[in-house]
């Protein structure tokens, strides 16, 4: 019988110390709020189509536009592969900014509100 106990443990363990690493790992991932530019996502679309390519439109907010780092925040927006596309748009959190987005270009009031930087990421084709 004791035998039998050491053999669960024995595989227990590092089941449990993989699986807490994996919790861990899933609730540490990075923020564009911890990159340099005081970001923040105030919009937000995605076609409903799932035939084709992904398409993801955001609005960002820019609290220090100087020092923001527009690539590596575009970066950690999702992008899939197959044709898919995610724009991001940043505009000055200072200034007015769109809080709703369309699916049809330009994408916002474009008479109401400037962005300061458009970034684009493409999923590959396969």
């Amino acid at each position: 019988m004791q035998k039998n106990t050491k053999k669960v443990w024995f595989f227990a363990i590092p089941l449990i110390l993989i699986l807490g690493y994996f919790i861990y790992d899933a609730y540490s991932q990075p923020s564009i709020k911890e990159l340099p530019g005081d970001f923040e996502e105030v919009a937000f679309v995605r076609n409903e189509n799932n035939k084709g390519g992904i398409i993801r439109i955001y609005a960002v907010s820019v609290g220090d536009p100087q020092n923001a780092a527009y690539d590596q925040c575009a970066d950690m927006f999702p992008v899939n592969d197959y044709g898919s596309s995610t724009k991001i748009y940043f505009f000055d959190k200072l200034k007015p900014y769109p809080i709703t987005l369309t699916l049809e270009e330009p994408h916002y009031d474009t008479t109401k509100y400037e962005a300061i930087s458009i970034q684009r990421r493409t999923g590959v084709n396969k």
